[in-house]
């Protein structure tokens, strides 16, 4: 008998003897909702053997292992009960059209609450700017409860059910949700399950001394095994503090702490804790979220003799909450945050693991390719690296809340004559300003003075020129510094995927230095792109198309139109093509009868491509620039000025 045989027994078995039992403890719920229980049966049977492979590929060992496999099996059944019956209506409409979230309807913005609105009330309030935007997903940075001080932006979690009391309640995120989704826009929320805060109920109960939440973690009484493990570990901040682990004199021991010494990591070798954190990914699926965005997916499992990243083990927990999901919650879909290198980050998209992920490749490489004025490593790099497997996109950034850093592949750099280090030193020092001739006004992070290892904060306009240019008063400078962050938006809207906004980058936000005098911040450079938004600057700037803040908001608000009315950016088919010019980008889009060809000028120089190449990847002579209604002809070459970006749809032959 094969394998795969023996387990399709195993789970049908399994099952068998389970199904009786969960029927008989839910019997009363069941019976009040039999149409919901009928619902519940027909996706557990479709997802049971998958679910029952993972876990028990997983667990299997573990002598409690199927009395942990029954709780999963009534935790899943009990949420999906509990479900709200608007959740279970759009679980039904997201189950008859899987690929909504392909479509070239979908915009997405990014914020923090606090800084953004105050309060979920406040956020609430903003309902009409997010729909002026043309937003569809909007990406709730972590709220839920935390330490105040330094919590890592809210990453350090106390609790998953409860929210930040100064943003608001759990019952007012739900409400949220649901009035968003009534208006067309999905929330999202951060899934911090890598680690919790070490005032997290788990953790303090460790603290006292509960062998059970003892083995939620990883406590060493001395170095022995820690220094094992750091033989083959990678520093995360090694400016801040060295090594992985942190010692608590409280408790006498050595703690897991990948990121910083109040995060404690979660030992996923021990069955409970999946099962825990699936219950709180379960509830945080009924408050209304649509999308979980998974954080630090590449650490959650840890083996001796390894980096303890990307370990396979990581994929089938990701898999195993994912089957849960389909089950319990069918309408919301994972995000990978995997800012690893980028064989790694494409091993985590799938349907069946995280169905949209950051795309980190291309942030990074939209800038080299700003620093350089050339696209040799973009062009190559999209090539072979930008493909996603079928029922799966790419959330498309210029900037998120976190620093940049440069992830191409060294093997692409060197197949373009670069020097990887070399040229991860020349990009740091272009973006913080040290290098000659630069428009950026960056800030280095995590700087280390002895290897030239640093990534860069700042906003997507001080880092495009715009700080510069306007401290300057430089007229032309100003107009190059709006024409990048164009640029950059138009590739983000038109590449395929979800484009994802920054809040605050929309009308040009600058770097805010203020953060220097918050001594829980600033050591963070971080915080100087993460101002407070000042709504009473914000609504004179979007008056003021003359300004260049208030010039950037509403090109962006018109582009983002016009992204909604092109079919062609619908799905995953983007096919680049070489445009015989190494300052000028391009690929093609094609899909529902609409071809379109988009090039991108990286140099601040007008700069030409060929007319036979204009024709054959047209294809045909006549267009139409979507952005300025322009007709251009294949007879001669298509000129760009600097910075500009065309979306080329074929016209009727001539």
């Amino acid at each position: 008998m094969t394998d795969a045989k023996q387990l399709q027994q195993q789970a049908a078995l399994s099952l068998e003897r389970l199904w009786p039992r969960l029927e008989i403890t839910l019997r009363d719920e069941a019976n009040a909702a039999a149409a919901d229980w009928r619902a519940f049966e027909t996706r557990l049977r479709r997802e049971w053997e998958r679910q029952f492979g993972l876990l028990i590929g997983l667990y299997g060992g573990q002598y409690d292992f199927f009395y942990h496999l029954e709780e999963i099996l009534g935790a899943t059944a009990r949420s999906w009960l509990a479900r709200p019956t608007w959740l279970k209506q759009l679980d039904a409409r997201r189950e008859a059209a899987p690929a909504w979230f392909q479509s070239q309807q979908m915009v997405g913005g990014v914020c923090y609450v606090d800084l953004f609105a105050g309060t979920l009330n406040g956020l609430r309030d903003r309902l009409p700017y997010f729909k002026k935007l043309g937003l569809t997903y909007l990406h709730l940075m972590p709220l839920f409860e935390s330490p105040v001080g330094n919590s890592d932006g809210g990453y350090a979690v106390s609790s998953y059910r409860r929210v930040n009391s100064r943003l608001g309640t759990i019952e007012e995120l739900a409400g949220l949700a649901r009035e968003f989704q009534e208006h067309g826009i999905s929330l999202v929320l951060d899934f911090v399950f890598n680690h919790t805060s070490d005032k997290h109920e788990w953790a303090r109960r460790a603290q006292a001394g509960e062998h059970e939440y003892e083995r939620f973690y990883f406590l060493f009484p001395d170095r022995t095994m820690p220094d094992t493990y750091e033989r083959t570990l990678r520093e995360i901040f090694p400016t801040v503090r060295h090594g992985s682990f942190t010692w608590r004199e409280d408790i006498r021991k050595w703690v897991w702490t990948t990121f910083n010494s109040f995060q404690w990591d979660l030992n996923y070798a021990n069955p409970a804790v999946f099962r825990a954190m699936a219950e709180e990914m379960l509830f945080i699926a009924n408050t209304g979220v649509e999308f979980l965005r998974l954080d630090a997916v590449a650490f959650i499992w840890k083996r001796i003799g390894t980096s303890c990243e990307n370990q396979p083990e990581a994929h089938q927990i990701i898999q195993a909450f994912n089957s849960i999901v389909r089950i319990a919650a069918p309408a919301m879909l994972f995000k990978s945050e995997a800012i690893v290198q980028p064989d790694d980050v494409l091993s985590y998209i799938s349907p069946r693991e995280c169905q949209i992920s950051y795309n980190p490749l291309l942030m990074a490489l939209l800038w080299e390719s700003l620093a350089t004025s050339e696209v040799k490593l973009l062009d190559h790099s999209m090539r072979s690296r930008f493909r996603l497997p079928q029922g799966t996109a790419w959330v498309n950034y210029l900037r998120s809340h976190d620093d940049i850093g440069w992830t191409f592949d060294d093997n692409d750099a060197r197949w373009e004559w670069m020097d990887p280090a070399g040229h991860r030193q020349f990009l740091n020092q272009f973006f913080i300003g040290r290098f000659a001739g630069s428009f950026a006004r960056g800030m280095s992070f995590q700087e280390n003075p002895a290897t030239g290892d640093a990534r860069v904060s700042g906003t997507l306009a001080s880092l495009a020129g715009l700080e510069q240019a306007i401290q300057s008063a430089d007229e032309q400078q100003i107009e190059l510094a709006e024409r990048r962050i164009l640029m950059l938006h138009n590739i983000i809207l038109s590449i395929g995927g979800i484009p994802l906004i920054y809040l605050g980058d929309e009308v040009g936000t600058l770097n805010g230095y203020s953060f220097a005098y918050d001594l829980d911040k600033a050591d963070d450079s971080r915080w100087v792109h993460r101002s407070k938004a000042d709504w009473a600057w914000q609504e004179r700037v979007e008056n003021d198309p003359g300004s260049p803040h208030g010039h950037i908001f509403a090109e962006l608000v018109r582009l983002i139109v016009l992204r909604k009315q092109q079919p062609a950016i619908y799905g995953n088919d983007t096919e680049f093509v070489e445009t015989g010019n190494g300052h000028l980008f391009g690929y093609v889009r094609h899909g529902g009868g609409q071809r379109l060809f988009v090039v991108a000028n990286f140099s601040d120089h007008p700069q030409e491509m060929d007319s036979d190449r204009l024709r054959v990847y047209g294809p045909g002579y006549s267009f139409t620039d979507i952005i300025t209604s322009q007709t251009l002809t294949a007879v001669r070459p298509l000129r760009l000025e600097p910075y500009q970006c065309v979306w080329l749809e074929a016209g009727h032959a001539v």
